[in-house]
């Protein structure tokens, strides 16, 4: 296991470069889970999906994003909540291109946790680069826990909370496409590097936080992840 980021007891401040190890792109995943396709439908059959999705829907968090535990996230343009993707993260130690499942998880440095945070109402089906991509919308940490310690990904359990109250819970075994399986899509048509980080799916309809909140991603055996949105409580 090894610590990444500022830190919980560290005093709040922004964190505007990415904690070592994640030098890299982050890749999100959305429609992974049988929530999220269960809540779109019949949607998924009409135009302009007309089917549910035959490969990774992936979206990207620029560097600009990557903050660690006990940032502070500041919603842009005057927005006063914020959607919290809880979501387990995986973090490659060296390039890989055209993986098995018996070799998908060779190339990981290890996996934390992840915020992936979103101006609630965005669109996720157009450009949504102002809502997802603004400055410290992808907190990172707080440790770097290896494979064998974690164990097999589909056991673990995604908890968020918000200002102490738990309001989304979510099991890893409800994926998709499982880690493992992802990692073999994902790579088969783009490599990915040293630094890159995968989420492993963000739910639609994340649950949302006011400004002034403390929210706390956690999953046993790899810690909490604790971020504060500034402002006053709207």
């Amino acid at each position: 296991m090894t610590k990444i980021g500022t830190g919980r007891g560290a005093s709040r401040r922004p964190y505007t470069h990415a904690p070592y190890p994640f030098g890299g792109t982050v890749y999100g995943v959305i429609l992974n889970d049988t929530e999220s396709l269960t809540r779109m439908g019949t949607a998924l059959t009409e135009p302009p999906h007309k089917a549910p999705p035959q490969a990774p829907v992936l979206y990207i968090k620029p560097r600009n994003t990557v903050v660690g535990d006990g940032a502070v996230i500041t919603p842009p343009g005057g927005k006063t909540c914020l959607e919290v993707g809880g979501t387990l993260a995986l973090v490659m130690d060296r390039a890989a291109s055209r993986l098995t499942l018996e070799t998908a998880l060779d190339p990981l440095a290890g996996f934390t946790l992840a915020a992936d945070f979103m101006v609630s109402g965005a669109d996720y089906y157009r450009p949504a680069i102002k809502e997802k991509c603004f400055d410290g919308s992808c907190a990172l940490g707080p440790d770097l826990v290896s494979g064998n310690e974690v164990g097999d990904p589909a056991a673990l359990t995604v908890k968020t909370f918000v200002d102490g109250a738990l309001v989304h819970e979510r099991k890893l075994s409800d994926l998709v496409r499982s880690v493992s399986q992802l990692m073999v899509d994902i790579t088969e048509f783009m490599t990915l590097h040293p630094g890159d980080v995968v989420l492993t799916g963000v739910p639609l309809g994340a649950p949302i936080a006011a400004m002034g909140s403390d929210v706390t991603v956690e999953i046993e055996g790899l810690g909490r992840l604790t971020n504060h949105i500034v402002g006053g409580r709207s």
